[in-house]
Order: structure tokens, then sequence, then C-alpha cells
């Protein structure tokens, strides 16, 4: 990835996700993703569209739009998924506190934030960026 696409993913935000529908057509889902300069991560829950068609096709893009929409970048990859978190304290849920502190900081209740994880469902989307392209300036 270019320099100039790094800076501006910055390490965390608000994309679009874009999934594979059984058809081929896109799927498109506004996350918050958090980005370490190779892997995007986003917390998912089991169950839901994005999550049935990355399980069929681990084809994923980010797509994160630019100030004004005059600028954009899409970063592409194959997705990997945890398993739904299970334990308060298991691996899956350590990586969405992880998560959830680099995107938004601390949380007022991290046993209630544990036990919220585990009733919703929730696991990690993880991606290597493979390729990368946009409009990184406007």
């Amino acid at each position: 990835m270019t320099r100039t696409l790094a800076d501006r993913i910055g390490t965390h935000g608000l994309g679009v996700l874009v999934t594979l529908k059984r058809d081929g057509r896109p799927q498109l889902s506004n996350v918050t993703y958090v980005f370490d300069g190779e892997r995007i991560r986003v917390s998912l829950t089991d169950g839901r569209a994005k999550t049935k068609n990355l399980r069929r096709d681990p084809r994923a893009s980010l797509y994160v739009d630019g100030p004004g929409g005059r600028s954009y970048v899409v970063l592409e990859g194959k997705a990997e998924l945890s398993p739904v978190a299970a334990e308060p304290h298991d691996a899956v849920v350590e990586d969405l506190v992880d998560y959830y502190r680099t995107a938004s900081g601390e949380h007022p209740d991290w046993d209630d934030y544990r036990r919220a994880m585990i009733g919703e469902k929730r696991l990690m989307f993880s991606m290597v960026v493979d390729h990368a392209y946009g409009m990184p300036q406007p």
C-alpha cells in the first residue's frame, strides 16, 4: 500500500464493508474499522448477511470516503473470521476489547461489554490488505 493510502485510512474510522451475495451482487454494510497498517479488523454479529456472505466467499472490500466525498480509498483482501465469542475472557472477547479500545477508547463498564459481546454473538473479521486503490487526495 502506498504511504498516502495508509495516511488516508488512519488507525480507525467509519467505512463500508462490501461482501458478495450468493447471486454475486454486492452487499454493503456501514462499519467501524480498525487498521494497523496491514490488517483491517471489524466487529461482526453472527447470523447477519455480511457474516453469512463471508463464510461462503471470503473476498471483501472496505470503502472509506474522504472529506466531502472528494476522495476515497478501497482496501481489498480475503476475510478471516474468528469463532463467536463464548466466554467473558476468551481470545475472541479479548480481541473485541482491543478493537473497542482502538476505535473508541475506554468503555465505562468492561464486564457489561464482555457480556454483551457474548449475548450479541459477536466475532472478529480481519483482513490482510492485498490490494488498495482510490483517490486519496481531493
